[in-house]
């Protein structure tokens, strides 16, 4: 997938205006014409590379003033925000969020900036909201260390030999650190534990061959990328050190995913294969949700992979992970998921790939056809009776060509209708549903009893 066309019209047309310049003098200084000035000012015409550097060259302009809209997480971060249950009956949708965004980034941005200032305080301070947030402003993809993790991943010949032999070979000859396999009795609440006085990464028995290789690329990561990690965490200013060391641990995790499955021939494989995920695994001897984690994050310029989403979710409905990544998936935002979503159903099928075309109510600022694909994970370690479901979804539209699109309607009436949790989802005629929508009317009838929990207006 191309990276996306820079459509800048306002941002222009306010450097124009500054300048003093009409479109006839402007268009001149840029060598281009009136016309085309025009278009690109109304944001019917991308700037191309040779325009900006134009732009830059005439003017001494930054052109990271261009992407104003990136100061609020592009058209993704405004879908967020219109995501809330206070928006869902304006039916706003995508296509309009894009057009305002485009039309008035700086009302956009206004918007924005009223909506996070009106957010309750015990949100604002929650140190993993706080870490969720700065990954979304990344897209959870940083091109730089994808770029070292890959190149590091060539010079160990990863993907030519045993990997877990290949990043222990670096740990011994680079860091003096031997690997010792611990019984569980010795480790009974710890996955890894480095052993600075005896020179060794301890590693908990019970971990799966997967899970070891994980632990390996992970320590290779906090030991080689320490200093890039902390000025990436310095620069997102965060108020809270549990929020910081919450960034931090994502940032290593993102590395040691990216050093095993190195993005070029990871991304080759997954176009290859129709990002079979059976494949996947075993070719890169990875488990079901080290490979959701790795699908989130292909957002290489030029070299993009399809925009997954990716959450895991308890028996109970909660969300303890949710990466949005480029996918702009909405349902993330809600506090519960929809019994009828197809993650549930995962749990009565342990290790089976549960596959499921839905159709989100209320979706609101972000498309609402989505192919879901859900599977169990079991814990790790000592107490390892956790169980929990991993969801990865794409929009349908770019699902056309998925192996797991094979066994399933892709028809827009074949998809199940779900919401995002009870408190926001609109949908009327739902049996299974708990709770109202927030602010809907409750209807009662004296002489009716219907055959719904809920029945509710406007």
């Amino acid at each position: 997938m191309e990276s996306a066309a820079l459509f800048a019209g306002p941002a222009l047309r306010r450097l124009r205006k500054r300048e003093g310049l009409t479109q006839a003098a402007m268009a001149a200084r840029l060598s281009i014409s009136p016309s085309y000035l025009n278009l690109i000012e109304r944001n019917q015409r991308p700037l191309s590379g040779r325009v900006v550097i134009k732009i830059v060259d005439e003017f001494d302009f930054d052109p990271r003033a261009l992407r104003e809209d990136e100061a609020i997480g592009g058209l993704d971060g405004l879908a967020r925000r219109m995501a809330d249950e206070r928006f869902a009956d304006l039916g706003i949708d995508r296509d309009e969020l894009a057009e305002f965004l485009g039309a008035a980034p700086q009302a956009a941005a206004a918007f924005a900036r009223l909506y996070d200032s009106a957010t309750p305080q015990d949100r604002k301070d929650d140190p993993i909201v706080a870490a969720r947030r700065e990954i979304e402003r990344w897209r959870n993809h940083f091109a730089a260390l994808d770029t070292a993790a890959e190149a590091l991943a060539d010079d160990l010949r990863l993907s030519r030999g045993d990997t877990y032999a290949a990043l222990a070979e670096r740990l011994r000859d680079r860091h003096q650190l031997a690997i010792r396999i611990l019984p569980r009795e010795v480790m009974p609440d710890s996955l890894r534990r480095l052993d600075l006085h005896a020179r060794q990464l301890q590693i908990n028995e019970m971990l799966d061959p997967a899970s070891r290789t994980f632990q390996l690329a992970y320590q290779i990561a906090t030991l080689e990328y320490r200093e890039d990690v902390t000025t990436l965490a310095a620069g997102a200013s965060f108020t809270d050190d549990t929020a910081r060391t919450l960034y931090e641990r994502h940032i290593y995790g993102y590395v040691a995913a990216a050093l095993i499955m190195p993005y070029g021939r990871f991304l080759r494989a997954c176009e290859a294969t129709g990002y079979d995920f059976a494949v996947l695994m075993r070719r890169f001897g990875v488990g079901f949700e080290q490979l959701a984690h790795r699908l989130t994050t292909l957002q290489r310029v030029g070299q993009r992979g399809l925009p997954f989403f990716m959450a895991r979710i308890d028996r109970a409905g909660q969300f303890s992970k949710r990466f949005a990544g480029a996918s702009g998936a909405s349902m993330l935002e809600a506090e519960d998921s929809c019994p009828l979503w197809n993650v549930h159903l995962a749990f009565e099928r342990p290790g089976t790939l549960c596959v499921q075309p839905v159709m989100l109510d209320g979706a609101g600022a972000a498309p609402a056809h989505w192919l879901t694909m859900a599977r169990t994970v079991d814990g790790r370690g000592a107490a390892g009776a956790a169980r929990f479901a991993i969801v990865l979804g794409v929009e349908v539209r770019l699902a056309i060509d998925l192996a797991m699109a094979r066994q399933v309607s892709l028809r827009p009436e074949d998809a199940q209708p779900i919401g995002a949790g009870c408190a926001r989802c609109h949908i009327a005629q739902c049996a299974q549903r708990s709770l109202p929508p927030n602010g809907a009317q409750l209807r009662f009838s004296p002489l009716t009893r219907g055959s719904i929990p809920f029945e509710f207006g406007g």
